[in-house]
């Protein structure tokens, strides 16, 4: 439920992955207008991948290895979307006619990836907690 801390994780990251994408430009191009995710459909595809999966994780909160494996799913997604950033700035570095400045748009999936990896922990010690207890039994 909401009272625990990987809900409240799950909910941050779906706020990262979901708000403020619309928000921050990932870079800005050479004549001044700021690039958003939506003006390439694979991060669009990406960004509302994760988002569902964190959605899909706070809702599966009765089945805490369900909750686990979607959280490392969505980390690996996020990964792949890092990787791809990277892939485009390294390519597009410095000052290009594309690309002129890079945004904080594009450092979200770290941001998502810290906040999945703490609410997989948390699962992780829930479901131990609950192991210890059904072997006093």
């Amino acid at each position: 439920m909401i009272q625990r801390i990987q809900t409240l994780y799950l909910l941050i990251a779906f706020i990262v992955t979901g708000v403020l994408p619309f928000v921050f430009p990932l870079w800005t191009l050479a004549n001044g207008n700021d690039f958003l995710f939506m003006q390439n459909q694979l991060y669009v595809i990406l960004f509302g991948l994760s988002t569902t999966m964190s959605l899909l994780s706070i809702i599966s909160y009765k089945k805490r290895q369900h909750q686990f494996v979607i959280g490392r799913l969505n980390i690996i997604l996020n990964l792949i979307l890092l990787g791809l950033f990277v892939y485009h700035s390294l390519n597009l570095s410095g000052e290009t006619p594309a690309v002129s400045e890079k945004g904080i748009g594009m450092f979200l999936p770290i941001l998502a990836i810290v906040l999945l990896g703490f609410a997989n922990k948390a699962i992780k010690k829930d479901e131990d907690l609950v192991k210890s207890v059904d072997r006093l039994r």
